[in-house]
């Protein structure tokens, strides 16, 4: 888009030409802290103008004055998270309403609110406040800019659904597109009809701008558009591309190599490596180390980033390497647009990703690891040449390059989407289907969907929220079966080990894997000590119990190869849990003191759907959609034994569909606990 750069006299919001919808104070939500910088030896003031948006600052204001909706359009790096709010509120839009900013990830709210807070010389939580869930850092009457998690605004939306205490609200990352960021820009439609005088910004780092402003673009006939598209230039060097000849057979060991090459061979400079999941980036990691220790030097900072990480040791990749080291960054898609990274020059890209894959046949989610898209290899592409000129390592060939799909395709059309459908049945919308979705997923994943949660009980046979079933488990904010086994722990006096089962679901595994040796060995003899023959989620309620009876120390997990700031994360979820159900949603907290029958048969009341048997044949299959299943190595039903009736919470798909989380159970527990979703003669004519 060209803008003069003669514009006119901009209005103010207090003008009495500018029409108000209402004065608003914020609220007091969740909040937190966090960083990002690009020229560090420069005063604050002098790097807020060398960021490439300043000069587009008059820009972002005139459009937004004459329209609606800016979709602003730059690669990360450019500025706009942290520069964009301030324009605004040094420009006065704050006085008639909170300025929000949505982030993907909690990481990125924190973060970006401790930067712009200092910027401003403030502590974070004064004018600056960051929201998410659990944690809240927001002043009533002071804070005017507020970061927070995009489920953090959809939950707002049931308190308030026109958002009327915010007078400016930006979607970042919006090109990430995840089930949260399309529910809320498919409601954020809705409420900019009834709210002309609400701003809306789509922060977005690729080519999905057109989509964007056409989404939002609320002309009437013969009228002038209410969006428009602004593109902020980002990146500042040149990128050199380089290609394998050959593919490669591990992508993990050639990350390594790679890594290893570029420290011998390249000058002074950072490494990003991008791999698909933590349980990669950990063995990376493991890797890297060895052959340090190998070489004797110590000249290399080896960090992981993940999105389970711990918030202090995710700020440590932001902290600059001490004088002489190389700081080596091994990440998740976590640092491929939500956050920028100080001092990356090497970008070495995988070439894959971890995407959850939702399949309406069997009604389960499963984690697939699929080639990346064109953009997101461009958006991994992008964090380096940011402070000079750059080199991305790409492991895979130019030809594999060409056959990659342009775009990956939105979360929305390839997940489990019960806890979208509930949280809109929450608000008031009752024709699902028939809801205003930037890319609609397909139907019959919406009916799957339906169907579950009639099979739940959470919708009625019109498909309205039940009173108190459905009610319950939109209020929650986990999963809605784990939810429904909530609910159940209450009638059937297990809750209080239901609530510590679904706070160690979720956190990532609990069980450190020392790399081989006789550490590995001791790792494994110390699993098995906590194992039960009913299956993971009681072997998780054991290491838990044995946690607290510990007195929660670092030695106990020492010593039994059990994960401190995990089991640590656990501990503080439960304790969260536990304080809202009891203050706010009635359900009584009871132990069953140790009856493990009791807890087995509610978490089939949650995950009844996920049943599968052993086939004849010596694969397991799911009782719906006859799915072929295998139990996963790291369960604790991993054995010659296998049970004949398991329960399942997850699938991962890697070299075969794998079941995570299992538990064992009774046939028979299946029609007496869901008599309406199975039935006798259906059971037993699986065989």
């Amino acid at each position: 888009m060209s803008t003069s750069s003669r514009l006119p006299k901009f209005l103010k919001p207090d003008d009495e030409s500018f029409a108000s919808e209402r004065d608003a104070a914020p609220t007091d939500d969740h909040v937190t802290s966090f960083v990002f910088n690009a020229h560090q030896s420069l005063n604050l003031a002098a790097q807020r103008e060398r960021l490439p948006i300043r000069q587009y600052r008059d820009q972002i204001l005139h459009c937004l004055e004459n329209h609606q909706t800016l979709v602003l359009v730059g690669e990360t790096g450019s500025g706009k998270s942290t520069q964009v709010p301030q324009y605004l509120y040094e420009f006065g839009w704050h006085t008639k309403g909170l300025i929000g900013i949505t982030e993907p990830r909690r990481i990125s709210a924190i973060t970006l609110a401790d930067r712009v807070a200092t910027e401003r010389g403030e502590l974070c939580g004064e004018t600056v406040g960051v929201s998410i869930r659990f944690i809240s850092k927001c002043d009533p009457e002071r804070t005017k800019i507020k970061y927070m998690t995009e489920g953090i605004l959809l939950r707002e939306m049931l308190a308030d659904p026109l958002l009327t205490q915010y007078g400016v609200i930006m979607l970042d990352e919006a090109h990430e597109r995840s089930t949260l960021t399309d529910t809320a820009l498919g409601l954020l439609k809705k409420i900019a009809r009834k709210r002309p005088n609400l701003r809306i910004i789509i922060s977005s780092a690729t080519v999905d701008a057109e989509m964007f402003r056409d989404f939002f673009n609320l002309k009437p006939k013969g009228g002038k558009d209410t969006a428009v598209i602004l593109t902020v230039e980002g990146r500042m060097y040149a990128q050199e591309i380089f290609y394998l000849q050959e593919p490669c057979a591990d992508y993990v060991k050639e990350t390594v190599a790679t890594v290893m090459k570029i420290h011998r061979a390249e000058p002074r400079g950072d490494v990003l490596a991008f791999l698909t999941g933590q349980e990669e980036v950990l063995r990376a990691v493991d890797l890297l180390r060895e052959h340090l220790e190998m070489g004797g030097k110590d000249d290399m900072q080896i960090l992981p980033m993940y999105g389970t990480l711990a918030n202090s040791d995710q700020l440590k990749v932001f902290f600059t390497a001490p004088k002489g080291v190389r700081k080596v960054v091994l990440a998740t898609n976590i640092a491929e647009t939500s956050v920028t990274i100080p001092g990356i020059v090497y970008v070495i890209d995988c070439g894959f990703v971890k995407l959850k894959w939702y399949s309406a046949d069997s009604t389960t989610d499963s984690l697939v690891v699929v080639p990346v898209s064109k953009a997101a290899a461009e958006q991994r592409a992008g964090r380096a040449g940011r402070i000079r000129s750059g080199k991305v390592y790409r492991l895979y060939t130019e030809e594999a390059w060409e056959k990659l799909p342009d775009h990956t395709p939105p979360e929305m059309r390839r997940s489990d989407l019960c806890s979208t459908v509930l949280f809109l049945k929450a608000l008031g919308i009752d024709n699902i289907l028939r809801f205003t979705f930037p890319s609609p997923p397909p139907a019959k994943n919406l009916l799957a969907c339906l169907e579950t949660l009639y099979a739940l009980e959470a919708l009625d046979e019109d498909g309205s929220l039940t009173s108190p079933v459905g009610y319950f488990l939109a209020e929650m904010a986990i999963p809605p079966m784990m939810a429904k086994m909530l609910y159940k722990a209450g009638e059937m006096g297990c809750s209080e080990e239901i609530v510590i089962i679904i706070a160690m679901m979720q956190v990532q595994s609990v069980f450190s894997k020392p790399a081989g040796g006789q550490a590995a060995i001791r790792g494994r003899i110390a699993k098995r000590n906590f194992e039960v023959a009913e299956g993971d989620l009681i072997t998780l309620l054991n290491v838990y119990c044995a946690f607290v009876e510990a007195g929660r120390t670092k030695e106990f997990c020492g010593r039994n190869f059990l994960i401190y700031r995990n089991l640590k994360r656990a501990h503080e979820i439960k304790t969260q849990l536990t304080g809202s159900l009891e203050r706010e949603l009635n359900v009584p907290l009871l132990s069953c003191h140790g009856n493990v029958e009791t807890i087995c048969r509610c978490i089939v009341a949650g995950f009844f759907p996920y049943a599968a048997y052993l086939h004849h044949s010596g694969v397991y299959r799911t009782v719906r959609g006859n799915t072929e299943l295998s139990i996963h190595p790291l369960s604790a039903l991993y054995t010659e034994q296998q049970p004949q009736w398991v329960i399942f919470c997850e699938l991962i798909h890697t070299t075969k569909l794998f079941m995570k989380d299992i538990t064992v159970i009774q046939q028979h527990w299946l029609t007496e606990i869901a008599p309406h979703y199975y039935h006798k003669v259906t059971v037993h004519d699986r065989f």
